[in-house]
């Protein structure tokens, strides 16, 4: 996976409402109605994250969930980081 360039990081962010690119990782916070809400996304977003052997990092604080999503392995943001934000987009989605 080639790493991308900042330019090309910003000009695909739009597409991802609320998420952000800090620290060369892709980061977005959400806030469910329970913990138990957070709890079933974050293994939902588990299963698909071990199917595609790409695993973000997760901080739960209660009912919120923060993702932070890089390749580590290139050291910044991949194409799979934005495929993986837009898995955890459909997991929220109603």
């Amino acid at each position: 996976m080639t790493l991308l360039d900042d330019e090309n990081i910003q000009s695909q962010l739009p597409r991802y409402p609320g998420w952000a690119y800090q620290d060369k990782s892709l980061v977005k916070q959400f806030e469910l109605d329970s913990f138990m809400d957070v709890v079933n996304l974050v293994n939902a977003v588990a299963q698909k994250a071990e199917i595609a052997d790409h695993h973000p990092d997760m901080f739960i604080n209660y009912r919120r969930i923060t993702f932070t999503i890089s390749t580590h392995d290139q050291g910044g943001v991949t194409e799979k980081d934005f495929v993986l934000a837009k898995d955890i987009e459909r997991l929220t989605s109603p």
